[in-house]
C-alpha cells in the first residue's frame, strides 16, 4: 500500500470515529440500529392494575388447556412465542403476567397456528373508550395490514356506536345477541343487548372456533353464537391460523392476563 492510499484510509477511519462519537454524544440512534420501543417490550411494567397473579387452574390443565404466557421454573412470566407486527407495542409485567397495550394499531400474535380451539383469557380496560380485540386464525405471518380482511376479530370496545363493533361482537360481521332463555334454550334470534364491562375490573372471555362456528362468552354468559361466513370487511377466512391481540391507539390501554388455549384438532 503506497503512502497516498494509507493517508486516505486513515482519514476515513478518523472521520468515521468522529461521526460515531458525535452521534453518541447527541443521544441519536444510527440508521439500522434497534428501535428503543422494541426493547421496551420486555421491560417490567410498573403501572399495571393491582391484584393477584392469575394462573391456569389444575382442572383446566387436566382438560388440556395450555397457558400462552409462560412462567419460568424459578419464577416470573415471559412471552416467548409471541411476536409483534405494526405500530405500538405490548409490555409484559414479569411478576404478574399482565400484558398492556401501547399505541397502535398493531398485533401481538402467537406463533403456533391453530385450527379448532377454545381460547380463554381475562381483560381489563383503562377507560370505557378502550379499544382492542382478539384476532382468530390469522392465516399468514403478518407483514402488512392485510390480515384484518382475512381473520375475524372478537371486539373489545364498550362505547362503540354500533352493536356490531361493541364488546363481544365479531367485528363488522355479527353483533352480540341478547341472552333470552325459554326452557333453558339460548335464543340466537333475540335482539341485540349491549352490556357494559366497566374499566378497572377484570372480565372473563371465552372464544371457541370450531369449524366455521364462533361462540363468545363474557363473564360466563354466552353473547355470540354464529356460523361464520365472509361478511363486513372479511372477504374470506382460513381453517387454520394464528391468534392475535390488538393494540389500537395511544389514548387508551387494554390489559390481558391468564391467556390459555385448548386445541381441539
Amino acid at each position: 500500500m503506497n503512502a497516498t492510499k494509507m493517508i486516505i484510509l486513515l482519514a476515513g477511519l478518523g472521520l468515521g470515529l468522529v461521526v460515531y462519537m458525535l452521534d453518541q454524544a447527541a443521544g441519536g440512534v444510527a440508521d439500522g440500529a434497534a428501535d428503543p420501543a422494541a426493547d421496551a417490550q420486555e421491560v417490567a411494567v410498573t403501572d399495571v392494575p393491582d391484584g393477584p397473579v392469575a394462573r391456569v387452574t389444575e382442572e383446566e390443565l387436566a382438560e388440556g388447556f395450555v397457558p400462552l404466557i409462560r412462567e419460568w421454573e424459578n419464577g416470573g412470566f415471559n412471552k416467548h412465542g409471541w411476536n409483534h407486527y405494526g405500530p405500538g407495542w405490548f409490555t409484559l409485567d414479569h411478576e404478574t403476567g399482565i400484558l398492556q397495550t401501547h399505541g397502535g394499531m398493531g398485533l401481538l400474535w402467537h406463533s403456533e397456528p391453530l385450527g379448532d380451539f377454545v381460547l380463554r383469557l381475562e381483560f381489563m380496560t383503562s377507560v370505557p373508550e378502550s379499544n382492542s380485540g382478539i384476532f382468530l386464525r390469522v392465516p399468514e405471518v403478518p407483514v402488512s395490514d392485510d390480515y384484518i380482511y382475512h381473520s375475524f376479530e372478537i371486539q373489545i370496545h364498550d362505547t362503540a356506536e354500533e352493536a356490531i363493533h361493541q364488546t363481544g361482537a365479531v367485528y363488522d360481521a355479527e353483533a352480540p345477541s341478547a341472552l333470552q332463555h325459554t326452557g333453558g334454550v339460548f335464543d340466537a334470534e333475540a335482539p341485540t343487548d349491549h352490556r357494559e364491562h366497566p374499566p378497572g375490573v377484570w372480565h372473563d372471555m371465552e372464544v371457541s372456533f370450531v369449524g366455521d362456528r364462533i361462540i363468545v362468552a363474557l363473564n360466563g354468559e354466552q353473547v355470540t353464537d354464529w356460523v361464520a361466513e365472509p361478511r363486513g370487511k372479511i372477504s374470506e377466512f382460513a381453517a387454520r391460523g394464528y391468534i392475535g391481540l390488538q393494540n389500537h391507539d395511544w389514548d387508551t390501554s387494554v390489559y390481558f392476563r391468564n391467556i390459555r388455549v385448548k386445541k381441539l384438532d
